[in-house]
């Protein structure tokens, strides 16, 4: 179900019903390109008319943070579950094992994605990838870096880019990479790999997980949290706002206090 929340088009999917059409475009070959909508990239957006191009251009958008949940939740759209990024990633290795699909690896050093690709073929031996590079590339590269892709028969891409670099890639490419199914990881090999820990399951239920980055790093991470969560609420604000003045009762009363005033 494609709807729209705060200005931003997002399909409500629960974790299951995106692993299937994923896993549906792998073995079709339907290009899906997904991307996982949290606070920050949605007020990124608000600032950065080429990156809300290149979102909303996306082929599938899951509710990645809690705010997000929250703010569809507050506008009444059945928003049941959030569908993490880092946890539909996970789901669909061990979906590649399981069907025998081939993963590609984009993003990171060599060494984050060597040790990544070990970790997943720990749990899943039979995984076999289609090819791994580094996302530390020129821009003269780049080309050859899509070319690579394209020609290695991947079943799915895998893309460890901040944004909105991994937006711009997918957007400038998406033709050329020919690859099912393609999404972005944000810092999920960093976390595969173990050089960063993930929140514990009780924060991640609570919606706390940047809360305990900001634990992690303060001295990084709590600029960046106050200054997105701040702009979020005044954004979420000013939707309330517009959605109450917009509302019918609301009109008829302020007509009917109108009328009442002219009498």
């Amino acid at each position: 179900m494609r709807t729209s929340v705060l200005g931003c088009p997002i399909d409500i999917l629960t974790m299951d019903e995106a692993v299937g059409l994923a896993r549906l475009a792998m073995h079709n070959r339907h290009r899906i390109r997904h991307v996982a909508l949290n606070v920050a990239k949605l007020v990124n957006m608000r600032r950065d008319p080429v990156l809300a191009a290149d979102v909303v251009g996306i082929d599938l958008i899951t509710m990645d943070g809690i705010g997000i949940i929250w703010a569809a939740r507050l506008f009444k759209l059945p928003a049941k579950e959030r569908v993490t990024g880092i946890d539909l990633f996970t789901r669909l290795l061990a979906v590649c094992a399981e069907d025998g699909l081939k993963p590609y690896f984009l993003g990171a050093t060599s060494f984050v994605l060597q040790q990544t690709a070990e970790r997943v073929s720990e749990r899943h031996p039979s995984i076999r990838f289609a090819g791994m590079r580094d996302g530390y590339f020129t821009a003269e590269q780049e080309n050859d870096v899509v070319d690579e892709i394209a020609q290695s028969g991947a079943d799915c891409l895998f893309i460890g880019m901040p944004t909105p670099q991994k937006e711009r890639f997918l957007a400038a490419h998406r033709e050329r990479l020919n690859t099912p199914f393609i999404m972005g990881v944000g810092g999920s090999f960093d976390v595969l790999s173990g050089h960063v820990q993930r929140a514990p399951a009780r924060w991640q239920t609570l919606g706390c997980e940047w809360l305990y980055r900001v634990y992690q790093e303060p001295r990084r991470m709590w600029w960046r949290y106050a200054k997105t969560n701040t702009l979020f609420l005044g954004i979420l604000a000013q939707a309330i706002v517009n959605a109450t003045l917009q509302a019918p009762k609301f009109r008829a009363a302020v007509r009917s206090g109108l009328t009442d005033t002219e009498h």
